[in-house]
C-alpha cells in the first residue's frame, strides 16, 4: 500500500536523523526527531506550535529540515521565513546550518537544488555607494584611527555593514543607505543595494532570514496594504522567540529622542528652511529641558512621565510650531520629511492628551539624557491582527519559552492565549546533568538589604572562596551594574586568578576570557544569554541575585490589571524571574561534556526560603549542596589535570 505525502515526509525525518547525519558527523538525539515530527505536523496541519527546546538538543536542524520536507511533499512556489532575534544565528543559519543541509540533502536525492537562502534587514544595513564614495573622500588624507580606516575602505568589498566589525557607528551612519533614495541618484539601478533587493525576491529563495523587528515591519505594511518587505511565504519560524515580546514592545511603541529632534531640525536647515529649523531647535531644547532630572546616572532608567506646567507649555509651544509648519511648508517639502514633522506632532499629542491607549514614559540614558516613550498597551491583539490572523503555520521556539511548568506567560504577551490552542512541546536537554552539574547555596545567607554595601561584602566573600575552590574558570553573573561594580572593587586585590569586567558591548573582554586559561569574569546585561562558553571556560556559574525584572512604568502599568499584588507577582513577576534564571543557568552546559557547578547566592533562593521552589521548577534535576567543600571536591572529580596546571604555574 502507498504511503501518502505526510507518511512518506515523517518517514524521511526518520532516515535524516538516524542515518544521515550520523554520517556526517552528528550523533543521535531521540529529543530532536521527536521535535522535528512535531514541527513538520505544526506546519502539515496549519497550525501554530510552541517549542521549549533544552540546550544541545539542534532544534535549528530540526525546523529547517521540517521545512524541506514540507517544500518537498507538499509543492509551493512560496519560501518560508526564519525569524532570529541575533546578527550571530542568522549568520549561522545562511552560513553553516543551510549549506550543511544542503549538501546532505542533494547528496541523497532528498531535494533537486541547492537551498538557497538570504538574510533580510533594513536598508541602514546596507552601504550606499555613493555614500560611501564621499565619505572615503573627506577622510582622505585626514587623521583618523587606522584599523577604523580600513574598515571604511573595506566596505568597496562589503556591503553588508555587519561584515565589518570595527566600522565606526559615525561611519556607519555616514554611508549606510539613507532612509530615501533620491530618484535623481546616478547609481540607483545599479548599486549594490539594489542588486540585494533584486537578488531577494529571487523565486528560487527558500529561506529568507530576518530579525523579529522586520518582521513585525513587514507584518505592519501588510496590515497597512504597503508594499511587503518580505517576499509572500508558506510558514513561519521564529527562533529565539522568547524575544518577540520586547520586539513587538519597541515596533509598537512611539518615541522621540533628542536625536530624533536633531535630525528633523537639520532636514529642514538642508532643505534651506533655515529659520524654521533654528524656531523648532529652540523650542525643542525647551522641551528636553523640561524633561531632565540633571544628573548623571549609574544606570539608565525609566520614570512615569507627568505633565507638570513647565512640561504642558514646553509640549503646547511645539505642537503649535510644528502644526504651523506642517500648514506652510508640507506643500513643498519632500513627501518622508513632511511626514516626519506629521509623526513627530502626532507622538508629542500623546503626551500632551494623556492618551490611555499608552503607557508614557521618559526613558534616561547614563548621562542623564531623556527621550520620550509611548508604549503601546495592546500589544498582543496587534500580534494577533499582524502575525497570527493570518493563518500561517508558525514554530515558536526557544530554550526559555516556558516559565517554571507552562507557556501561559509566553502566549498571554502575545495574544496567542484568545486563538486556537496552540501545540505545546516540551524537549529537555539532552545533556547529563544529574551527573554534570551541581547546584550550591550558601548555608549562611543571612536576610540582608539588596543593594547595601553588606550585600556587597557577603557577595566578595562568597565569590572569592567560590573561585578558589573552583580555580577560576568563572562566570559571575549580576542583575544590577551598580552591584557588580561594588563588589568588584571589593575583590580585584584578593583574586588569585585573572579578574575581568564585562560592560555594555564589551566583546573584547569576552574574547579576553575566553582566550584565559583560568580567569574570572564578572558580567550583566546581555550576558545573561547569547554568550557560549563551552568546555572549561566555565566550570562555575556564581549567580549573585535571581534575576526578578526591574519594576518600570511599563511592569507597573501591567500591574494595574491584577487583583492584588500577590496575583500579579505570582502570573508576571515570578515567570519573568524564571525565564531569565533559565537563561542564566544556560551559561553553565554548552556540551555534552562539560561539567559545572552553579551557586545562586541570593537568600530568597535558599531552602526553606521564599523563591527555593520557583528555582527548583525552573532548572533541570541537580544535585544540591550547601558546603563549598563539595564544591570543590566536584569539581576535582570532573576535571582532568590540565585543568588546574594555570594554577600551579602562578604558585611556582
Amino acid at each position: 500500500m502507498d504511503k501518502t505525502p505526510r507518511e512518506q515526509a515523517h518517514g524521511e525525518v526518520e532516515r535524516i536523523f538516524r542515518i544521515l547525519m550520523p554520517q556526517n558527523g552528528l550523533a543521535v538525539r531521540e529529543e530532536q526527531i521527536a521535535l522535528c515530527h512535531t514541527m513538520l505536523d505544526t506546519l502539515l496541519q496549519n497550525k501554530i506550535a510552541l517549542c521549549d527546546a533544552g540546550v544541545g538538543i539542534g532544534k535549528t536542524y530540526a525546523y529547517l529540515t521540517a521545512c524541506v520536507l514540507l517544500k518537498r511533499f507538499f509543492p509551493s512556489p512560496q519560501p518560508v521565513v526564519v525569524s532570529t532575534s541575533s546578527v550571530a544565528l542568522q549568520n549561522a543559519v545562511i552560513g553553516e546550518y543551510v549549506p550543511f543541509l544542503s549538501r546532505i540533502f542533494l547528496e541523497n536525492r532528498i531535494i533537486q537544488k541547492p537551498i538557497r537562502a538570504i538574510v533580510r534587514k533594513g536598508k541602514e544595513r546596507f552601504v550606499c555607494d555613493v555614500r560611501l564614495k564621499f565619505r572615503l573622500e573627506a577622510v582622505e588624507g585626514k587623521r583618523k584611527n587606522e584599523e577604523q580606516r580600513k574598515a571604511l575602505v573595506s566596505l568597496r568589498n562589503y556591503y553588508d555593514l555587519d561584515d565589518v566589525p570595527d566600522l565606526s557607528q559615525f561611519d556607519r551612519e555616514q554611508v549606510c543607505v539613507p532612509k530615501v533614495c533620491e530618484k535623481t541618484c546616478p547609481l540607483r539601478n545599479v548599486c549594490r543595494y539594489r542588486q540585494y533587493l533584486k537578488e531577494a525576491r529571487n523565486a528560487e529563495i527558500f529561506v529568507q532570514i530576518c530579525n523579529h523587528n522586520y518582521l513585525l515591519a513587514d507584518a505592519a505594511h501588510r496590515l497597512q496594504e504597503l508594499r511587503p518587505l518580505l517576499n509572500d511565504y508558506q510558514a513561519l519560524v521564529i527562533d529565539e522567540a522568547h524575544k518577540l515580546p520586547e520586539a513587538a514592545r519597541q515596533m509598537y511603541e512611539k518615541s522621540l529622542s533628542a536625536e530624533d529632534l536633531k535630525e528633523l531640525c537639520n532636514l529642514l536647515a538642508d532643505e534651506n528652511y533655515r529659520l524654521p529649523a533654528q524656531q523648532l531647535r529652540e523650542r525643542f531644547q525647551i522641551l528636553m529641558g523640561a524633561m531632565c532630572r540633571g544628573e548623571l546616572l549609574e544606570e539608565a532608567q525609566r520614570t512615569p512621565f507627568i505633565l507638570t506646567p513647565d512640561r504642558e507649555a514646553a509640549i503646547r509651544d511645539c505642537l503649535t510650531l510644528l502644526r504651523q509648519l506642517q500648514r506652510k511648508l508640507a506643500p513643498r517639502l519632500p513627501r518622508w520629511i513632511a511626514y516626519r514633522l506629521g509623526r513627530t506632532e502626532e507622538t508629542l499629542n500623546l503626551f500632551f492628551t494623556g492618551d490611555k491607549r499608552y503607557i508614557l514614559y521618559i526613558q534616561y540614558d547614563r548621562t542623564g539624557i531623556p527621550s520620550l516613550h509611548a508604549a503601546s498597551r495592546e500589544i498582543p491583539e496587534l500580534l494577533r491582527q499582524a502575525v497570527w490572523h493570518r493563518k500561517i503555520p508558525a514554530i515558536l521556539t526557544s530554550g526559555t519559552l516556558m516559565a517554571g511548568d507552562s507557556f501561559e506567560r509566553i502566549k498571554r504577551v502575545l495574544g496567542l492565549d484568545g486563538l486556537k490552542e496552540p501545540k505545546e512541546f516540551i524537549t529537555p536537554s539532552p545533556f547529563h546533568y544529574e551527573e554534570n552539574c551541581l547546584l550550591y547555596f550558601p548555608d549562611d545567607s543571612p536576610k540582608r538589604l539588596l543593594g547595601s554595601g553588606e550585600e556587597a561584602a557577603y557577595l566578595a566573600e562568597h565569590i572569592c572562596r567560590l573561585v578558589e575552590a573552583t580555580c577560576g574558570h568563572t562566570l559571575v553573573l549580576f542583575t544590577s551594574y551598580s552591584l557588580m561594580g561594588a563588589v568588584y572593587n571589593q575583590v580585584k586585590d584578593r583574586m588569585s586568578f585573572p579578574l575581568m569586567e564585562v560592560w555594555r558591548h564589551s566583546q573584547d573582554i569576552i574574547h579576553q576570557f575566553k582566550q584565559a586559561s583560568n580567569a574570572v569574569l564578572f558580567a550583566a546585561g546581555s550576558c545573561w544569554e547569547g554568550v557560549d562558553f563551552p568546555g572549561d571556560m566555565v566550570s562555575s556559574l556564581i549567580i549573585t541575585r535571581l534575576p526578578f525584572p526591574v519594576p518600570d512604568p511599563i511592569s507597573e502599568a501591567e500591574r494595574e490589571q491584577y487583583p492584588s499584588l500577590k496575583d500579579y507577582i505570582k502570573t508576571v513577576v515570578i515567570p519573568e524571574m524564571q525565564i531569565k534564571l533559565r537563561q542564566g543557568f544556560g551559561r553553565a552546559i554548552r556540551t555534552e561534556t562539560d561539567a559545572c557547578a552553579v551557586s545562586i547566592l541570593d537568600c530568597r533562593a535558599a531552602p526553606d526560603q521564599r523563591y527555593h521552589q520557583s528555582v527548583l521548577e525552573t532548572l533541570p534535576p541537580i544535585p544540591i549542596t550547601r558546603k563549598i567543600e563539595d564544591v570543590e571536591r566536584f569539581i576535582r572529580a570532573k576535571k582532568g589535570p590540565d585543568y588546574f596546571l594555570p594554577r600551579e604555574r602562578e604558585r611556582l
